[in-house]
C-alpha cells in the first residue's frame, strides 16, 4: 500500500501550489507526459555531467593529491587510498540511504515492481556521492548502475512532487534511467532500450515515446559537454572470412561461462561479507584494503578500467596478461560490491569481455592468421557477449556496444555471439545479475513485474505425494467400497506395470452402478484414460487452467522423463492452500520492505499495539480516533489475517494495529489505543 507522509514544510506547500496550478490549467495527458519526460531528461543529463565531474575530481584528489600526502608510503600509498574511500562510503550509505549500496539497478527494479516507482529523493544525492567516492578512490566498479539509479530517483521525485499516478511515476523512473545512460555513454538508443528491456522489462508503446524523449534530451545535454564522440575509439574491424562465424559461436559459449561465473562469484562474496560480525559501515573499508593490494600489482583494475579496455581493443596487451586481468578484475569487482561499495557492473562486464575476447582472439589469430581478424575484434564482441550473459539483456548489449564504438561493420558476429551467450546463460541460470539480488530477498520478477502468485509456485511445491491408487483389474464394487471408506472422490488406476492407466472418479462408479450389472466390470472398464497431466515444474496457473479445461477436481503429476509414472496428485484444495501460503509470504515480504525503508529514516517509526478490551479505541471507527496529524494506521491484523484499514473499519479486542508515525507523535499515538 502507498504511504503518504504528511508534512507542513515549505517544500510541500510549494509543490502543493504547483499541483493546484496544474489542476486549474488542466493540461492534456499528452502535454503532461511530454513535459515531465523533458524535465526528467534535463535532470538526468545534468546529473550525468555532475556525476562524471565528481568522479574525475575525486580521482585527481585521491591519487594525485594522495600521492603527495602519502608520499612517505612510497608506491604502497595505492593500498591505503581505496580503504580511505571505503571509510567514507560505508557510513554515507549506512546512515543516509542503504538503497545506494551495490550496483543500483535492482533497487530501481524493486521500486517499479513493488512501490509504484517511488524512490526517496535523497537516494540521488547519496548514490552520486557514494559511487563517485568509490570509483574515484579505486573501487573496481562502473558508472552505469549509479547513473541509472540517479536518473531514476530524479524522475521518481518529479512524479511524486506532482502527485502523479503509479503508472506515470514508473514511466518517469524509466525516463530517468534512459536519460542517465544516454548522457553518460553518448548512447541514446541504448539508453532507451536499457530502460525498456532491463528496468521495465517490457517494450510498450505507452512507455516508448516518453523514454525516447528523455533519452534524446539527456543525450543532447551530454554531447554539449562531453562532445559527440564514441566512448571507445575502435579500429575498423570487420568479418574477415565466413569461417570466423563458428569461432564467434565458441566465443559466445565462453562468454556465457564467464558471465555466469561473474554473477555467482559476486553474490558469493556478498554472502561472505554479510556473515562477518563487524559493523556494516566498516566493511567497505576492509574491501578497499584488499582492492588496494590487488591494484598495487595490477593498477588496471582500479576504477572503471576503460584504459585497459582500449588497449585490448587496439591489440596492445599480451595473451597471458589479459587472461590474468580477467581473473583479477572479477575478484576486484566482487570485493568492491560484496563488501558494500557503490557502483555499476556494466563497465566490469565490458572489461571481463574485452579480456576474454582479446585472449581468445590472440589464440585463434595465432592458429589461423589468414582467415581471422585481429584480437581486438574478438575483444569488442566479447564485451557485449559477457554483459548480455550476466544481465540477460542481448538487445541492450548489441546496441550499446554499437553506439559506444560507432562501428557497424562487425555487427553480425556481435549479434551471433551475444545471442548465443544469452541463450546459454538463461538456461544455465534463470536469474540475471540484477534479478538475483531481488530473488534472494524473496522478490521474483518476470519481465519487470512481480510474478503473479499462481505463476510463482510450482506444482511440485503444492502437490500431494501420498497418492492412493487402484489396480486396473479391481472390481467396481471394491472400488466403490474403497471410495466410501476413504471419502476420496477418485483414484488413479495403474496397469500391470504400476504405470498410469487412467483415473476413476466417484461419478464414474455411480454411473456404472446406476446401469446395473457391475459384477463383471473392473476399474479399467469405467476409468477415464484420456487424461490431462502436469509436471512437477509446471506452475499452479498451468495446473488450474488444465483443471478448468475439463472441469475436473484433480490432476495426476507425472515424471517428465516418463509420463506414465505418477509422482503426485494436484487438487483444487492443494492449489488453494498453496495460494494462501504464498499470499502470507508476500505480505511478510512487503512488511520487511517497509520496515527496511523505515530503518533508513530515523525521523519516523512503526508503532505496533495489541488492543485489549479496555482500549479506548475498541468499538470505534478509525475515522473517529483522534490520531495526530503525522500518524497513519497502515495495517490491522485480525484472526491471522492482515486487513487494509479504512475510515469505517471498526476496531475490535485482539486487533494488532500497526501505525506509521513521526517519532515525536508516538506518545500521543499510544494514548489513542492504550488505557493508562
Amino acid at each position: 500500500m502507498g504511504l503518504v507522509r504528511r508534512s507542513g514544510s515549505n517544500r510541500h506547500r510549494l509543490m502543493g501550489g504547483l499541483v493546484h496550478v496544474l489542476d486549474r490549467l488542466q493540461p492534456s495527458q499528452t502535454t503532461i507526459l511530454i513535459s515531465t519526460a523533458l524535465a526528467t531528461g534535463i535532470g538526468a543529463g545534468i546529473g550525468a555531467i555532475v556525476f562524471r565531474w565528481l568522479i574525475e575530481a575525486i580521482t585527481r584528489l585521491a591519487f594525485t593529491g594522495g600521492n603527495r600526502v602519502l608520499a612517505f608510503l612510497g608506491a604502497y600509498h595505492v593500498i591505503v587510498i581505496p580503504a580511505l574511500g571505503g571509510l567514507l562510503v560505508g557510513p554515507l550509505i549506512y546512515f543516509f540511504a542503504r538503497e545506494a549500496r551495490g550496483h543500483g539497478v535492482p533497487e530501481v527494479m524493486e521500486a517499479i515492481a513493488l512501490r509504484g516507482g517511488r524512490i526517496r529523493p535523497i537516494v540521488a544525492v547519496i548514490k552520486a556521492l557514494a559511487s563517485s567516492i568509490c570509483i574515484g578512490t579505486g573501487g573496481s566498479v562502473g558508472r552505469e548502475g549509479p547513473i541509472a539509479q540517479i536518473g531514476s530517483a530524479l524522475g521518481s521525485t518529479l512524479g511524486q512532487w506532482l502527485r502523479l499516478s503509479d503508472q506515470r511515476v514508473r514511466n518517469l523512473v524509466a525516463c530517468g534511467a534512459a536519460g542517465g545512460i544516454a548522457a553518460t555513454f553518448n548512447a541514446p538508443i541504448a539508453g532507451t532500450i536499457f530502460a525498456l528491456e532491463v528496468i521495465l522489462g517490457e517494450f510498450s508503446g505507452t512507455y516508448f515515446s516518453t523514454v525516447v524523449i528523455s533519452s534524446v534530451t539527456a543525450s543532447v545535454i551530454g554531447r554539449a559537454v562531453f562532445g559527440d564522440v564514441p566512448a571507445f575509439a575502435v579500429p575498423p574491424y570487420s568479418l574477415v572470412s565466413l569461417w570466423e562465424f563458428p569461432l564467434y559461436v565458441v566465443l559466445g559459449v565462453l562468454a556465457a561461462v564467464v558471465g555466469l561465473f561473474f554473477v555467482l562469484v559476486l553474490y558469493r562474496f556478498e554472502d561472505i561479507f554479510n556473515a562477518w560480525q563487524i559493523p556494516e559501515y566498516l566493511k567497505p573499508a576492509v574491501g578497499g584494503v584488499l582492492i588496494g593490494v590487488l591494484g598495487f600489482f595490477f593498477p588496471h583494475i582500479f576504477g572503471v578500467g576503460y584504459g585497459a579496455i582500449e588497449q585490448a581493443l587496439h591489440n596492445g596487451l599480451p595473451l597471458s596478461f589479459m587472461a590474468l586481468l580477467l581473473l583479477v578484475k572479477l575478484l576486484a569487482t566482487s570485493l568492491t560490491l560484496g563488501s558494500g561499495g557503490s557502483g555499476g557492473i556494466f563497465a566490469p562486464s565490458l572489461f571481463l569481455g574485452a579480456m576474454l575476447g582479446g585472449s581468445f582472439g590472440t589464440v585463434v589469430h595465432t592458429l589461423f592468421p589468414t582467415f581471422t581478424a585481429l584480437p581486438g575484434a574478438y575483444a569488442l564482441v566479447g564485451m557485449a557477449a559477457v554483459f548480455a550473459a550476466a544481465a540477460h539483456a542481448p538487445i541492450t548489449s548489441v546496441l550499446i556496444l554499437f553506439e559506444m564504438t560507432g562501428d557497424y561493420r562487425i555487427i553480425l558476429p556481435l549479434m551471433l555471439a551475444t545471442v548465443m551467450s544469452t541463450f546459454l546463460a538463461e538456461r544455465a541460470y534463470a536469474e540475471s545479475i540484477y534479478t538475483l539480488k531481488l530473488s534472494r530477498r524473496g522478490i521474483r520478477l518476470l519481465r519487470g513485474r512481480v510474478v503473479d502468485i499462481m505463476e510463482g509456485i510450482l506444482v511440485g511445491e503444492a502437490m500431494s505425494v501420498d497418492v492412493e491408487t487402484v489396480p486396473m483389474d479391481m472390481p467396481v464394487q471394491e472400488v466403490a467400497h474403497k471410495l466410501t471408506r476413504s471419502h476420496h472422490h477418485g483414484f488413479m488406476v495403474l496397469d500391470e506395470n504400476k504405470e498410469l492407466y487412467g483415473i476413476v472418479s466417484l461419478q464414474d462408479v455411480e454411473k456404472a452402478m446406476s446401469q446395473g450389472n457391475t459384477e463383471n466390470l473392473c476399474a479399467r472398464d469405467i476409468a477415464t484414460t484420456s487424461l490431462l497431466t502436469v509436471y512437477p515444474d509446471d506452475t499452479l496457473l498451468t495446473a488450474l487452467e488444465r483443471l478448468d479445461t475439463r472441469d475436473v477436481g484433480r490432476l495426476p503429476v507425472v515424471d517428465p522423463q516418463n509420463p506414465k509414472k505418477i509422482v503426485g496428485l494436484i487438487r483444487r484444495y492443494d492449489i488453494i492452500r498453496a495460494y494462501h501460503r504464498a499470499i502470507l509470504r508476500r505480505e511478510a515480504i512487503q512488511q520487511r520492505l517497509v520496515h527496511r525503508q523505515l530503518e533508513e529514516r530515523p525521523e519516523v517509526d512503526f508503532v505496533e499495539l495489541v488492543l485489549d478490551r479496555s482500549s479506548p479505541a475498541v468499538g470505534r471507527r478509525i475515522d473517529e480516533i483522534p490520531l495526530p496529524y503525522d500518524a497513519l494506521i497502515v495495517a490491522i491484523r485480525r484472526n491471522g489475517h492482515t486487513m487494509i484499514p479504512h475510515g469505517n473499519t471498526v476496531l475490535k479486542p485482539g486487533d494488532h494495529i500497526t501505525v506509521f508515525a513521526e517519532k515525536h507523535c508516538v506518545p500521543e499515538v499510544q494514548r489513542c489505543f492504550v488505557s493508562f
